[in-house]
């Protein structure tokens, strides 16, 4: 199992996106290991009292050159809301890295990555080092509104953007899987990857499936320790009962109870 770390890093960016999503960078006054996309890190919010445990946040970039890892954070609770508003020059205490890597696409591979909400980020870092040209990637983006998208147009060098929008503000009315590039010819596409909600991704695993199209998704379950200690986050599999941060959080669908 790789090392993990559990160290004081420093704020040196908290910006805001949208009115719910940061972007959030911290730095280490060390080497950064190998951060993969799909794994995630784990932190300590210390200025909320009432908040005991950590909370995960997957990582959106890495910058090895100046030892950064970035994440986007969504508010949805008392625990994002509270890192949302952290000072640059704070500290924050992490856990790092945590979870499993997505299987990388091969070289000939043709992906659809979908995210929704908080499942934004992993699925950017993967198209970012999947190495795949811009063509043999397609990144489908699920939010309510216009005003819950955040702006990605630096990532058309790495992905074709198609968004879905639930009031049609923005890309196609309606869910992700009800968009026409996930409605059209999933048999096209070599693998396909996911992180959102639940609901989203049964809906995705559902259709890949009845395709029989390769589909990892990246759950989001509640992980509190990062070293399946606790037993937050257990998952039935066709494995038996899994800890989503150890043995996940990504996971083949096929070895899913879904």
């Amino acid at each position: 199992m790789p090392k993990k770390f559990v160290k004081d890093l420093n704020v040196v960016e908290n910006r805001a996106l949208n009115a719910t999503n940061f972007l959030i960078k911290v730095q280490s006054d060390t080497k950064l290991p190998e951060i993969k996309p799909g794994q995630f890190v784990n932190i300590e919010i210390k200025e909320a009292e009432e908040i005991f445990l950590r909370r995960p946040f997957s990582v959106f970039e890495v910058d090895y050159e100046n030892n950064i890892i970035s994440m986007i954070v969504k508010i949805l609770g008392r625990g994002s809301r509270k890192l949302t508003e952290i000072a640059v020059g704070s500290r924050l205490s992490i856990v790092y890295p945590l979870g499993k890597t997505f299987t990388y696409p091969a070289v000939n591979d043709k992906i659809l990555l979908i995210g929704g909400g908080s499942g934004v980020a992993p699925m950017l870092f993967l198209a970012k080092e999947s190495g795949l040209p811009v063509e043999n990637v397609d990144i489908l983006l699920g939010a309510r509104s216009k005003e819950d998208h955040i702006n990605l147009n630096n990532y058309k060098k790495y992905a074709n953007l198609h968004y879905a929008s639930e009031d049609g503000s923005l890309g196609e009315k309606g869910f992700v899987t009800q968009h026409s590039i996930f409605t059209g010819n999933l048999k096209s596409y070599s693998k396909i990857y996911a992180c959102g909600p639940d609901g989203m991704m049964r809906a995705v695993a559902k259709e890949a499936k009845a395709t029989n199209v390769f589909c990892e998704v990246s759950l989001e379950n509640l992980m509190a320790c990062g070293f399946g200690v606790c037993l937050c986050c257990i998952e039935p599999t066709s494995k038996g009962n899994q800890c989503v941060c150890t043995d996940g959080p990504v996971f083949n669908i096929n070895d899913l109870k879904w």
